[in-house]
């Protein structure tokens, strides 16, 4: 038996050591999870969003219908118009106010871009000026109406908030009609203008914001850096412009009788089963009054679309036309003459359209327009705004990335103010595939892959780089968060961690779950992987919510017991990733292993059993250079 003064101090060194003491609580210390393996914080699955990612059994998104009749004017620079928008309230929820966008007002005195006056960004060779430039401008609403009377109003900006009568009840429409007009700016946020008499529109006409499940009303300005978030409806247009222009742009033509020669519907016809270009208007007919069907006075052109979620078009007096065929795709290109570089564009459009097509996802719409103009580079639904360019590398990139966003974000509606690497990114990751496909077997196509890991050293600058999830007008380098980074992620998840066959179907999913419809980044992670089978929490935190970053050193080799080497490896950096280790054995020999990204999971230090009793004399990790790794002068040892 103890005695008390044992007892005692049997007692005093418990609770000094901090074990427990009978009938004694025990406080409990929170420690942070710090793994990098540790599960991303996302919305909790629901009727609308699944677990795998997927539309659930009540997704529902807004019905918009637009009936517009415009005027071009070129002689007074305006554009005037009236439109029927029909509004269908397919959530849940009454709703007693509407949001539009009314984003001429960039360029009205006062707006948020006139008073910032912020500078240009640079993207690689290319400056986007996402201002007027100095125009003023600004769009004049002179009818805001439902059932015959008027609606209040509040315009910010580029946004206007409509209060309804009466709570739009869920399943319920109503019908907006609206007039309005603009002074066309001759260079309008980077997206759209006019330069001399061709004209390129697009953010045209009012226009109703999303209203999703995920934020209700999504009402971000437009201020320059962000792009659209629209909801997808059928649009009825009728364009007015002079009787000498020729117009194209978003949806089907109604009535090419009216606006084209005989001889111009023979040639479009030929050219839809034809692979080569035919020329619908020729150098030598661009501009002449043989070339249209009048010479005075105004034409109107009708078009109509389905299942998109905007439109935009082109006009001009002086336009060569090309066209070809593939697959029942009508592929068109328009340019002025004394576009150098824009005869082989009519080949470098189908190519895209054709790769994109038969990789990811079947383009699906009837055509695939381009014209030639003073913007740098823009995309709509069917529709796309590209320059001359400096090279034929730099005509054909341009056309195919402006292309490639049919597939993001106009067939997987994201949110383009939010989320630029689902948008951008995305698409530059599958625009690099098409232009190794366009150029394979010349020194630029066969080194194109390359060009995002290249770029980051310059960009991937501690202390300075942003995390991808920053919004776009957020990002002080564009360029490589919005585009070049998210392409180089998704390279590095399809060629390093996942392989080609469980990327690209997992890939494809994601389109295909998504066509037509509003996703999430939480969408988009758990799509990839449910259908890859791997979980991918530590590859997102990583790339899109960190700027983590990689650095993965072979500390050295030892003998392993009973013979043979340990290779100890370490990562040093916060960025995880499978790690691809060669090694030179004593007999000369060598060999490449591939060790998963699971090698972190108890810590930051991993030992190599090289099996068999082998003896290593020198290791080398990445010796591909395929990875991001910050520091490659701990990548290798020898003996």
């Amino acid at each position: 038996m103890r005695s008390r003064a044992g007892v005692l101090f049997a007692l005093v060194a418990l609770a000094l050591t901090g074990l427990p003491v009978a009938g004694q609580s025990v406080p409990q210390l929170a420690v942070a999870d710090s793994s990098p393996f540790r599960a991303l914080e996302l919305p909790t699955p629901n009727a609308y969003r699944t677990g795998s990612g997927r539309p659930g059994p009540s997704y529902w998104q807004q019905r918009v219908d637009y009936r517009i009749d415009a005027t071009l004017d070129p002689a007074a620079n305006e554009l005037r118009g009236t439109e029927t928008i029909h509004y269908v309230n397919r959530s849940p929820e009454s709703l007693g106010y509407l949001w539009m966008f009314v984003e001429q007002n960039i360029c009205a005195p006062g707006s948020v871009t006139d008073q910032l006056n912020q500078p240009p960004l640079v993207f690689g060779e290319s400056v986007f000026d996402f201002s007027c430039k100095g125009f003023r401008g600004g769009l004049t609403l002179d009818r805001l109406q439902s059932a015959g009377a008027d609606l209040a109003h509040t315009v910010y900006g580029t946004t206007m908030r409509v209060e309804l009568p009466r709570p739009l009840a869920p399943g319920g429409s109503l019908d907006i009609d609206v007039a309005w007009k603009f002074n066309v700016p001759p260079y309008g946020a980077g997206r759209m203008g006019h330069d001399g008499p061709l004209y390129e529109l697009g953010q045209w006409y009012p226009r109703m914001a999303v209203f999703d499940d995920v934020h209700g009303w999504n009402h971000e300005p437009y201020i320059g850096a962000g792009e659209f978030y629209l909801e997808y409806g059928a649009f009825d247009v009728h364009l007015t412009v002079p009787a000498g222009y020729i117009v194209a742009g978003t949806g089907v033509l109604q009535n090419p009788e009216e606006v084209l020669t005989p001889a111009q519907r023979e040639r479009l016809a030929r050219a839809r089963t034809s692979e080569a270009p035919v020329p619908i208007v020729t150098a030598d007919e661009a501009g002449k009054a043989t070339s249209r069907p009048k010479a005075t006075g105004t034409l109107t052109w009708h078009f109509v679309a389905d299942n998109v979620r905007d439109v935009a078009y082109g006009a001009a007096p002086v336009l060569r036309w090309d066209a070809s065929g593939y697959d029942g795709i009508l592929i068109h290109t328009l340019y002025r003459p004394t576009a150098s570089r824009w005869p082989e564009a009519n080949r470098m459009a189908r190519q895209a359209i054709r790769y994109f097509s038969e990789q990811w996802f079947r383009y699906p719409y009837p055509h695939a327009t381009t014209i030639e103009g003073p913007i740098e580079g823009m995309e709509y639904p069917m529709m796309t705004f590209v320059p001359n360019g400096a090279s034929r590398e730099d005509v054909e990139w341009t056309i195919m990335h402006e292309f490639g966003h049919e597939w993001f974000p106009m067939v997987v509606g994201s949110n383009e103010r939010l989320y630029p690497w689902m948008d951008e990114g995305f698409n530059t990751f599958i625009d690099i595939g098409a232009a190794q496909d366009y150029f394979r077997g010349t020194a630029y196509g066969d080194t194109l892959g390359q060009t995002p890991l290249h770029l980051h050293p310059a960009h991937a600058i501690l202390g300075q780089e942003q995390p991808l999830g920053d919004r776009p007008v957020e990002q002080r380098d564009l360029f490589w968060t919005g585009y070049r980074k998210p392409a180089l992620m998704m390279q590095t998840l399809r060629f390093e961690v996942l392989d080609k066959e469980r990327f690209d179907p997992a890939f494809r999913e994601y389109i295909r779950a998504w066509a037509f419809k509003h996703p999430t980044p939480a969408d988009f992670f758990r799509v990839m992987r449910d259908q890859s089978g791997q979980d991918l929490d530590w590859f997102w935190r990583g790339w899109i919510y960190t700027t983590a970053r990689l650095d993965q050193a072979v500390d050295s080799v030892t003998p392993g017991q009973g013979g043979g080497s340990v290779v100890h490896l370490s990562n040093r950096g916060s960025m995880v990733l499978p790690a691809e280790l060669k090694l030179t054995f004593a007999d000369g020999s060598s060999e490449v292993v591939r060790l998963p990204v699971d090698m972190w999971n108890l810590g930051n230090h991993f030992d190599y059993r090289v099996p068999g009793g082998r003896t290593v004399t020198a290791a080398e990790l990445d010796p591909r250079h395929a990875l991001p790794d910050v520091n490659r002068a701990n990548n290798r040892w020898s003996r």
